[in-house]
C-alpha cells in the first residue's frame, strides 16, 4: 500500500513532538496529512445536578481552546508546504474511538507520535478506532527512535494467521524500498494447517513475486514472551522497523489486547507497524 493520506491523532497538549513527526513522516513519502486534535471530557463523579455547570463550563473552555489550538497547528503547518487540514473535537472517553474509527476510514495510515505513545488512555481509543475499527495500518513511533516509511531494516514478524497477512500487505510498498527484510518466526510448527512443511517458506515466496528479498529467521523462544524475542532480534539485526499483526478480541465490555500486541503497544523501542 501506498500512503497518500497519513492520520495523526494527538492530544490537545501533545502537539509539538507528534507534529514534527508526522510533518516529517508525510515530507518524506509526498502524503497528505491530516491532524486530529482530541479533548477527552474528564468522567463526572458525584450527583449530576451540582457537577453539570461546573462540567459544561469545562467543556466550554476546552472548545475554545481547541479551537486556538487548529489555529496555530494550520499556521505551523502552512509553513511546510505540505497538503494538510486540521480537525479537532471533544468526546467524552466512551467515543472517542468511535470518533477517530470515523476519521480513520479516509487515511491510509494512523499514526500515533512519540508523546501520544506515552498518553496511555489516548493511545488505547487511537487502536481501538483506528486499527481495529477502521481496519486501518497503525504506525507507532516510540519515544527517542526516529520513524520512517522508508526504513532500511525491516523485521517481519509471521505467524501464518490473517492479523500478520494483512500487515505484509499493508507494508509491501515499505518492504520493497528495504535493504534488507528479516521473516521472523518463533517457534514455528511444521504442519500442513500451519507454517507447511517448511515454515516462511510460503511467505518468502509471495514477497519474491513482488520483487522483495527476505532472509528467513526461526528463533526459540525458550520460555520467554513473543514480544521479548521480537525485541530483541530487531535490535540485533539493526531493525530500522517491525512489521506484525495485531490481535484483540471483546469480552463483554472490555476490549483485551493479545500478549505480544499489548507488549508492541506499551513497551516497543523500535517503531512498529501494525496491521488487523
Amino acid at each position: 500500500m501506498s500512503f497518500k493520506t497519513i492520520l495523526t491523532v494527538m492530544g490537545a497538549s501533545q502537539s509539538d513532538r507528534d507534529l514534527r513527526t508526522a510533518t516529517e513522516m508525510c515530507s518524506e513519502v509526498g502524503a497528505h496529512l491530516s491532524i486530529f486534535i482530541v479533548a477527552m471530557a474528564p468522567t463526572p463523579t458525584g450527583r449530576y445536578e451540582t457537577l453539570a455547570p461546573a462540567w459544561l463550563e469545562h467543556r466550554d473552555r476546552c472548545i475554545e481552546d481547541l479551537a486556538t489550538l487548529v489555529a496555530q497547528v494550520a499556521t505551523q503547518l502552512a509553513s511546510t508546504g505540505l497538503s494538510f487540514d486540521v480537525e479537532s473535537i471533544f468526546s467524552e472517553l466512551a467515543g472517542v474511538a468511535y470518533d477517530i474509527g470515523e476519521r480513520a476510514l479516509y487515511a491510509d495510515l494512523v499514526l500515533i507520535g512519540p508523546a501520544t505513545y506515552e498518553d496511555d488512555d489516548l493511545k488505547r481509543q487511537i487502536v481501538l478506532g483506528g486499527l481495529f475499527q477502521s481496519r486501518r495500518p497503525l504506525l507507532l513511533c516510540a519515544p527517542g527512535r526516529a520513524a520512517t516509511l522508508k526504513p532500511k531494516t525491516v523485521l517481519l514478524a509471521w505467524d501464518s494467521r490473517p492479523q500478520a497477512a494483512a500487515a505484509v500487505r499493508d507494508a509491501l510498498e515499505i518492504m520493497k524500498g528495504a535493504s534488507a527484510v528479516h521473516v521472523t518466526m518463533i517457534d514455528p510448527v511444521s504442519t500442513p494447517r500451519a507454517s507447511g512443511e517448511e515454515p516462511g517458506a510460503d511467505v518468502a515466496v509471495y514477497l519474491a513475486r513482488h520483487g522483495i528479498e527476505v532472509t528467513l529467521d526461526v528463533l526459540p523462544s525458550t520460555g520467554r514472551p513473543v514480544a521479548a524475542v521480537l525485541q530483541k532480534h530487531a535490535l540485533e539485526i539493526g531493525a530500522d522497523l517491525i512489521v506484525m499483526g495485531a490481535y484483540g478480541h471483546s469480552r463483554l465490555r472490555e476490549f483485551v489486547f493479545g500478549g505480544a500486541t499489548r507488549t508492541m503497544l506499551d513497551e516497543t523501542k523500535v517503531p512498529v507497524l501494525m496491521a488487523h
